[in-house]
């Protein structure tokens, strides 16, 4: 399953934050409208190191459906930054 949503909280040590939900769904539109360009780019790519275009293309497609359940959390000087992938 491909990621639908991304929300993000950035804190702070007075502030708590809110989330900002990033609907992810919606980068699917110009990316199938670009396809036919990033397909060429990707085989550029594969022919330059020498791996096998469907090889890239399986691998690719294995880490954008692994996103979902990704969670992140970054913390430094007491701020803090969260992002979930749903």
């Amino acid at each position: 399953m491909t990621p639908n949503l991304a929300i993000i909280r950035i804190q702070n040590q007075r502030h708590r934050g809110f989330p900002i939900v990033i609907p992810i769904f919606l980068l699917w539109i110009p990316v199938i409208l670009l396809s036919p360009f990033i397909l060429l780019v990707l085989g550029g790519v594969c022919i330059a190191s020498r791996v096998s275009l469907w090889r890239a293309i399986r691998t690719l497609w294995s880490v954008i459906c692994g996103l979902p359940g990704t969670e992140v959390r970054v913390c430094a000087d007491g701020n803090r930054v969260n992002v979930r992938i749903l």
